[in-house]
Parts: structure tokens; sequence; C-alpha cells
């Protein structure tokens, strides 16, 4: 027998959108690439309001059927663009600009649709949050020790 009759195949790894629809089971009225509602904030680690929320914004566009709704992988595709501009630190409405900008360079990716004005103001603002936070802490550090040293 030779060496590589003994190696058991092994399909390849089901994307995460693939694994979550099937430990969910087939959901009435979904296609075979869309997604429920469950699926969706389940696989981006989110909640059914904040899925509703962007819905509302218009940053995504499920298929409705009554009450329900289906995502497709263009919405999920939207959604890892959302969350990645979130923590870049942008607001919705950059994001929403962003995400909803078309053109020649078509990217899947959020940070290569930044231009450099806008990597440039957000570096600024990322600073001075952390500037802000950093000095916060400097004086609960010191009201901490102040308040310890009280209490001996």
């Amino acid at each position: 027998m030779s060496r590589l009759s003994t190696i058991s195949y092994s399909p390849s790894v089901a994307s995460p959108a693939a694994q979550v629809r099937a430990e969910s089971g087939p959901e009435r009225g979904s296609g075979p690439d869309e997604m429920t509602i469950s699926q969706m904030a389940r696989l981006h680690g989110v909640s059914l309001r904040t899925l509703r929320f962007y819905e509302d914004r218009g940053l995504i566009k499920p298929r409705r059927e009554g009450n329900m709704r289906f995502y497709r992988e263009s919405d999920r595709i939207r959604m890892g663009m959302i969350l990645r501009g979130k923590k870049l630190g942008f607001t919705l409405s950059e994001i929403s600009d962003l995400i909803g900008r078309k053109g020649g360079n078509e990217t899947l990716d959020l940070e290569q649709r930044l231009q450099p004005q806008q990597i440039a103001n957000q570096l600024g603002h990322l600073e001075r949050q952390r500037q802000e936070i950093d000095e916060a802490i400097a004086r609960l550090r010191a009201t901490q020790i102040r308040t310890s040293s009280d209490a001996a």
C-alpha cells in the first residue's frame, strides 16, 4: 500500500459564513448564499439591534420577506467594512461615505479607499483622544494614590 493512500482526504475549511449557516441549519425562505439576521449577528459578533440600526442608516440593505431579513454576500462584505471603519475610529457617516463611494477603484478593503487627507485627519483625531485618555488616567491614578494614603 502506498504512503499516499493512507493519508485521509480533508475537504477545505468552509468560510465563516458557511460555518454559521451550517451550525444554524436552513432557514425558511433564505437562498443558498443568504443568512438570517441571527446568523449575520453571530458571524460578525454584533447584536440584532446593531444590524437593524445599520439597516435604518442605509449602510446594509438585506432582502426583506415580510418581517424576515436575508443578508447576501454583499451585505456581509459591507458589514465587515463597517466594523473595520468603527475600529479605525470613523463615524458611521464617514463610513457610509467611504463604502458608498463608486468609481473605477472598487476595492473591498476600506483602508485602501481612504484618501491621504482622511488618514491624516483621523490620525490627528485619534492622537488627541489618546492624549485626553492618558491625562484622565494620570488624574485618576493621582486621586487613587491620594485617597488610599488618606485612608491609611
